[in-house]
């Protein structure tokens, strides 16, 4: 992660070095994009294994406050830089680099803390076990329904996350209307509140059972998602913007606050980080890494409205799974 962040921060221009700009800048989002991919499955798994069973649900949900907390300092850097420090085209020139570096330097801190994690009691046990079972994609692939249920589980909510946070900043601009200050400030509060309903949503999970709050995601999102883009692309007023982005997010925490304990739960020990985080990277990778490109393409074309169709396409297939799977909120990660 921090080798793709220094080398975005540093990669000459298109002008300098021509055909080779785009390439090592491809390559660079491929090499955070699997790291970040790696560490989601490894990073859910610990956060699940570390809790008490009575708060997994809790626990497990401070991975997307970390997640919405790496944008908020990102999105507040942009706000320091365009308001106080730098002139817009200063910001546009070589302004936009900066984050890129921080970033690299703060996953060096990550390197520490992580070198220095115990290991599970769930990890531990397994390994003392006479039973031992290499974590290996052949023992992966004897758990086909679990990685379905990761794929379709995933597919909805992330697609629905990436529009509301990664998408909706060129939305507000390209579509609402409003100024690129007035867009980084709505979307830096907005993404504030969103971070701390996530333990919020996760203590509720481990009082009522994951399945209520994902097919509460599910049949909200499937409902809502045409009216609140559609309203949202005629409100006129920042206020108005705020207040239909918040009630999206209140939406998606249906999903995000417990979707890394859910995919945990469905996998035993020795494949549990793979079983999580292979699938899921793949999923976000075709649906939600692309979210904004097709977008913008629709818009480009002048049928915008088909993509709130596809999203809502999209969480509805989430939602015949979370209406077919069973409730893991009782799971017990040690002996699963």
């Amino acid at each position: 992660m921090s080798f793709g962040s220094l080398l975005i921060a540093f990669l000459p221009g298109y002008e300098t070095i021509g055909i080779a700009a785009p390439i090592l800048l491809l390559i660079a989002r491929l090499l955070q994009g699997l790291s970040v991919g790696g560490e989601y499955g490894t990073s859910a798994t610990y956060l699940s294994e570390v809790a008490t069973k009575e708060r997994r649900g809790f626990y497990s949900s401070f991975q997307y406050v970390t997640l919405i907390g790496g944008q908020l300092i990102a999105l507040g850097l942009q706000l320091i830089l365009q308001r106080i420090f730098l002139t817009d085209q200063q910001m546009h020139e070589w302004g936009w680099r900066i984050p890129f570096v921080i970033g690299a330097i703060l996953s060096l801190i990550a390197l520490y803390l992580r070198s220095n994690l115990h290991e599970t009691d769930a990890f531990q046990n397994k390994s003392a076990s006479s039973e031992k079972k290499e974590g290996s994609l052949q023992e992966l692939m004897k758990h086909p329904r679990a990685l379905a249920v990761v794929v379709g589980l995933t597919l909805g909510g992330t697609l629905a996350f990436y529009t509301y946070t990664t998408y909706m900043q060129k939305f507000l601009v390209n579509t609402v209307g409003l100024s690129k200050g007035q867009s980084t400030t709505l979307t830096f509060f907005s993404l504030l509140i969103f971070a701390l309903l996530q333990p919020v949503f996760g203590a509720l999970s481990d009082r009522v059972g994951r399945r209520p709050l994902l097919i509460g995601f599910g049949v909200l999102g499937t409902i809502c998602t045409i009216p609140l883009l559609t309203t949202l692309s005629h409100t006129t007023t920042m206020w108005g913007a705020f207040g239909l982005l918040m009630a999206a997010l209140i939406i998606v925490s249906g999903y995000t606050s417990i979707n890394a304990v859910v995919k945990a739960e469905l996998f035993p020990v020795e494949v549990r980080a793979l079983g999580v985080g292979l699938p899921y990277s793949l999923t976000v990778a075709i649906f939600g890494g692309t979210a904004e490109y097709l977008a913008l393409w629709f818009k480009n074309a002048g049928h915008e409205n088909y993509y709130y169709w596809y999203v809502t396409a999209c969480i509805f297939v989430s939602l015949t799974v979370y209406i077919t799977m069973k409730d893991t909120k009782h799971t017990s990660l040690i002996e699963h």
